[in-house]
């Protein structure tokens, strides 16, 4: 199915973006942060909320940000609390920031810098927030190295614990933690998935061949996975079989970029990617599957994908579902708009 957009725009972002993400521990309304990519000017975060008439998203607060945010993530216990990846003159480092305190003001240029990730050597792809709730580790990957954190915000303070070595492995890009195991990560490189055990920091089973742009996992199906992969679009896993994968899905007509499991609805799943396009699917497939789609499998669907959003016009590189109201997500494309979608049409089809 083919559609255009009938979404709420924000327009506040100036410059070239590509990172968005929910604020999980906004657990009073559905707030965004987006960051800006300028090479040339100072960057900005935007505390982007839905207005309580549900008609328009407004500014809760622009902050300024010294270096280009490559990657952007929000602390899912404190509200206030984010990390970014940035690059600047010396190359590419990440840090954890904390809101100031808005007393009715809408513009608050000064965040406060709780601390930096100062120890990587190498060219930083990510963090991680462990997703469900209080968690005082974290995690941050380089091209060659996974690093684990003990954190404290409250005391600004942040101390790696172990570290893992990618070995032959090239170029790491990012991965996802594990929702139902926080001692587990997938980790993605240019040519491969690999499984990390956290309290070793060995690697074991992998997806190998291919070149994985994104990972996530569902949050409600234990040893689910989806996958963004530049040769087969969308496939969805099962981390104990992973011979063949469960599922294929089309992707995109050019890069799939991002892919996303909705944090309710377990059979949703959001695509972006630089076609310009953000696809919604349903990806029913059942933990006990035992191998891949065929003509006479019961789980076999002949149109898994309920809509397109084709109002854009440039790449699509953010997607985020709200955790407030799982029937809403917001997308980022390159050019700073930000759109908010309902999919509540399509929940009745599930």
């Amino acid at each position: 199915m083919q559609g255009g957009s009938s979404g709420i725009v924000y327009g506040g972002l100036k410059y070239q973006a590509r990172c968005i993400a929910d604020v999980r521990a906004d657990a009073g309304s559905t707030t965004f942060l987006a960051g800006t990519l300028s090479l040339k000017e100072e960057n900005e975060v935007h505390l982007i909320r839905l207005s309580p008439a549900e008609s328009e998203l407004v500014c809760d607060g622009l902050f300024y940000h010294p270096n280009e945010i490559w990657d952007l993530k929000s602390c899912p216990f404190d509200h206030r609390v984010f990390s970014t990846v940035y690059t600047s003159g010396e190359g590419y480092g990440a840090a954890v920031w904390k809101i100031p305190e808005q007393h009715g003001q809408s513009n608050s240029p000064q965040l406060e810098q709780l601390f930096e990730l100062t120890e990587h050597m190498g060219k930083i792809r990510s963090v991680l927030w462990w997703p469900l709730g209080k968690h005082d580790k974290l995690i941050s990957i380089d091209d060659r190295n996974i690093f684990l954190w003990s954190i404290d915000t409250s005391n600004k303070s942040a101390k790696v614990i172990s570290q893992g070595s990618a070995d032959m492995l090239p170029n790491l890009r990012g991965g996802a933690w594990d929702p139902h195991n926080h001692n587990s990560v997938a980790a993605i490189s240019d040519s491969s998935l690999h499984l990390w055990d956290l309290r070793s920091m060995e690697k074991s089973v992998a997806i190998e061949h291919a070149h994985i742009r994104d990972v996530d996992y569902n949050p409600k199906k234990q040893n689910i996975i989806a996958t963004a992969e530049d040769e087969f679009g969308i496939r969805l896993w099962d981390l104990r079989m992973l011979k063949h994968p469960l599922k294929d899905l089309p992707g995109h007509s050019h890069w799939t970029w991002t892919v996303r499991h909705n944090p309710e609805y377990d059979e949703l799943l959001l695509s972006a990617g630089t076609d310009s396009t953000v696809n919604l699917w349903l990806a029913q497939v059942s933990s006990n599957d035992s191998g891949p789609d065929s003509p006479g499998s019961p789980n076999r669907q002949e149109e898994p994908l309920l809509n397109s959003y084709t109002d854009y016009e440039d790449s699509i590189y953010g997607i985020a579902w709200s955790s407030h109201d799982p029937s809403l997500f917001a997308s980022l494309s390159y050019d700073g708009r930000v759109v908010l979608e309902s999919v509540k049409p399509y929940l009745q089809r599930k």
